[in-house]
């Protein structure tokens, strides 16, 4: 009779390529097919998130938006790992994973429209800022409860994988996942990795590891070692990976894309160990729960910007100069975005009912009638230039 006691195992090692200073640790690394033009687009859409997160983070509290979630510090696992996939790859995603749209050719402009809810808006205005989404770059839009995307991701990469074998689909597709380890406590994660093993689902799971799930640090949210511990439970092939090294981060989800299409088709977890350097939300003041200069410490000790940057100086790709230019660029091109996203009209009153089914229903009609029965009696209580069209656009089409 043998107990088996966790805290005797070595716990799972992090997978890195380069550390804080640039410095490549793999060998191998420099043998990869990486162009140094997609190096310098990875870095430039690190930058542009990041200054997107200043001033929309800016923005509201000036009270021009309503809530926002900046994901410093974090930028490195969504664009390296969105790098690695296939354009045709499903994506389900959290609220952290701006740079996987940026990375994917979301704009400045969609993303604005979409923190305005103006009438660009592809969402029609009805969801929270943040919460992007976007067919044409197959990426399901973000929900608000926690960790309702990872079964679906499950159930999404099941239907691929039926798909793809009954097609003879020479290019499959897989699903990758991407949520917090916050996330990982709700019970949705765990029947969704149950599921995704047991039927063989090609699907990546994306944990960002980043220390804290809203103001519970990691030390109170589990006793074992980490994530990726759970999915070896699974039978799910794992790996723990350093999430501030874009360089890692992309050679693992690459490699994580291949092993789940092997075989028919089965799941693989990944863990990127980062820290969230930012507050959780607008709605949060993180230094309530954590001592302020060990954010100011992370900020100068280790980020997946600056890393990145040291690498490309010590190849003479980069420079001051260059930073500079980006900067100032990108920060143009997105206040341009933002202040035709803040003057643009709200989407048409319409679409409160509109895109929910095919065709409207006849209740759908009868509330399209009553409200524009109201707005017609006390035209005084509501002002309709914001909207586009007015009450216009509340008529039903016979």
């Amino acid at each position: 009779m043998d107990f088996i006691h966790p805290a005797e195992n070595t716990a799972i090692p992090t997978y890195r390529v380069m550390d804080s200073d640039g410095v490549i640790l793999d060998p191998s690394h420099e043998s990869q097919d990486l162009k140094p033009e997609d190096i310098l687009t990875w870095y430039k859409n690190m930058v542009s998130v990041s200054i997107m997160d200043i001033i929309m983070f800016d923005a509201q509290r000036q009270g021009r938006i309503p809530f926002y979630m900046v994901s410093a510090g974090e930028e490195g696992i969504a664009v390296g790992s969105a790098a690695a996939l296939n354009a045709s790859d499903v994506i389900f995603s959290q609220y952290r994973e701006a740079g996987v749209f940026k990375q994917r050719g979301f704009s400045s402009a969609d993303f604005m429209n979409q923190l305005f809810a103006n009438k660009h808006d592809s969402g029609r205005g009805r969801n929270m800022p943040v919460h992007y989404g976007s067919k044409e770059l197959n990426i399901h839009t973000i929900s608000s409860p926690l960790a309702t995307q990872i079964p679906h991701a499950a159930g999404a990469a099941y239907a691929l994988k039926l798909q793809d074998t009954q097609a003879g689909a020479k290019d499959k597709r897989i699903v990758a996942c991407y949520f917090g380890e916050g996330a990982a406590s709700e019970g949705d994660f765990h029947a969704a990795l149950n599921i995704a093993a047991t039927r063989a689902c090609p699907v990546v799971f994306i944990c960002r590891n980043n220390g804290f799930a809203i103001s519970t640090p990691t030390l109170e949210q589990y006793r074992g070692d980490g994530i990726a511990s759970r999915g070896i439970g699974y039978g799910i092939e794992t790996i723990r990976v350093d999430g501030n090294d874009i360089f890692a981060v992309h050679k693992v989800t690459k490699e994580a894309r291949r092993l789940a299409l092997q075989d028919g088709g089965k799941p693989v977890l990944i863990e990127a160990m980062s820290y969230r350097v930012s507050h959780h939300s607008t709605s949060d003041d993180s230094f309530a729960y954590r001592a302020k200069v060990e954010v100011e410490d992370w900020k100068r000790r280790d980020n997946p910007i600056t890393r990145l940057r040291k690498w490309m100086e010590r190849k003479g790709l980069w420079d001051e100069g260059k930073e500079r230019e980006l900067r100032s660029t990108s920060r143009k091109d997105l206040l341009k975005a933002f202040n035709e996203a803040e003057g643009a009209t709200k989407p048409a009153l319409e679409f409160l009912f509109r895109d929910v089914y095919e065709v409207l229903t006849e209740e759908q009609k009868s509330q399209i009638n009553e409200l524009r029965d109201i707005i017609e009696r006390y035209p005084e209580e509501y002002d309709l230039s914001v909207h586009d069209r007015g009450i216009e656009s509340l008529k039903i089409d016979k």
